[in-house]
Order: C-alpha cells, then sequence, then structure tokens
C-alpha cells in the first residue's frame, strides 16, 4: 500500500439543486483559479455526488481530504461557512431519516463506513456552507454565491498550508480555531 500523499478537495453535491450545488461551484472556482497560480503538485479537484463509494475513492490515497458542502440548518443564515477539523476518528455521526439534506447517503455515512472499511481519509477538513434554496434548479443564490471566493480562498491557503508542513518532519496537525 502507498503513502498517502497529497490533497483531495472534493465538492460534494448536487447542481440541479440551487445552492446544494456550492460544492461543486467552488470546485469550478478552484479550476478557474489554479489556471493563474496553480495548487501544489498532487492536489485533486473532484465534484462528487456524495455516494459513499465514490467519495471513499475520491480520498483514499490523499493525506489531506478537503470536502465542501452544502448545509441546511433551521435558522440558516445563506452563505455562513464552517470549517471542521476533526481529530483522527472523531467522524460526523450519520442523523436521522429526517435530516435536512438532498443527498439519499451522504459525507457522515461515507466516513463511517470508510472507518469500518479501514479506508479514511488521512487528515479530514469540512466546509459546511449554509444554503437558502435545495428546490429544484440551477444557480445558486446570491448569498451563497458571494461567499465563494472567500471560501476558495481558505481552501487554497490549507492546501498550500498543508503543503509546507507534511514537508517539515514530526509535525502534526492540530485543531485550529473555529
Amino acid at each position: 500500500m502507498n503513502s498517502p500523499a497529497g490533497t483531495a478537495v472534493i465538492g460534494i453535491g448536487n447542481e440541479f439543486r440551487h445552492d446544494d450545488g456550492v460544492g461543486w461551484a467552488v470546485v469550478a472556482l478552484l479550476r478557474e483559479r489554479a489556471a493563474l497560480r496553480p495548487l501544489p503538485p498532487g492536489t485533486g479537484l473532484a465534484q462528487c455526488d456524495g455516494d459513499p463509494g465514490r467519495l471513499i475513492t475520491l480520498w483514499e490515497d490523499s493525506a489531506l481530504t478537503i470536502a465542501v458542502d452544502a448545509c441546511f440548518p433551521p435558522a440558516a443564515q445563506p452563505g455562513r461557512t464552517h470549517r471542521w477539523c476533526p481529530a483522527p476518528g472523531e467522524w460526523l455521526h450519520p442523523v436521522a431519516a429526517g435530516r435536512q439534506s438532498t443527498h439519499g447517503l451522504g459525507l457522515a455515512e461515507a466516513l463511517s463506513l470508510a472507518d469500518a472499511l479501514g479506508r479514511g481519509p488521512g487528515r479530514l477538513i469540512v466546509y459546511a456552507v449554509e444554503g437558502a434554496d435545495r428546490s429544484l434548479g440551477t444557480g445558486l443564490t446570491p448569498a451563497v454565491a458571494a461567499a465563494l471566493p472567500h471560501l476558495a480562498r481558505c481552501i487554497e491557503e490549507d492546501v498550500r498550508q498543508d503543503g509546507a508542513r507534511t514537508r517539515r518532519v514530526g509535525v502534526r496537525p492540530g485543531r485550529p480555531p473555529s
């Protein structure tokens, strides 16, 4: 088995469900920006519908996985972004059947399955962007679209910092402030 290397940036969602497409939109923006300022070698950008098998395949050999997905809490502030860096083995817990998602299964279920199979991601950073509209249709709401440039810069910085961190011997990432 190869040692994990590089970074997988995975935009999760459904571009045909308005704000649920934020993960896909940020990956598209990162691709555009990489044409002007390339990301470190070994950085992969992918879009995924949240299927656990596809997610596991996308992060399998990466030292760092950055997942971006929409969330729809009851009192959402569209565009507000949450960054979560779990400790090893501290994964999201799958939520009950009535959850607020457009995915049948999603990141929490993929992490749980991957952990059981011994195929979890290396280090993980999750960005959850609060959305307003998950009805059928394309295009993000203005507040969510306005969050994209800042989110892309944050992800680029995470990728670059992780590349520098892994080149130093004996440095283990800690839990950054929220």
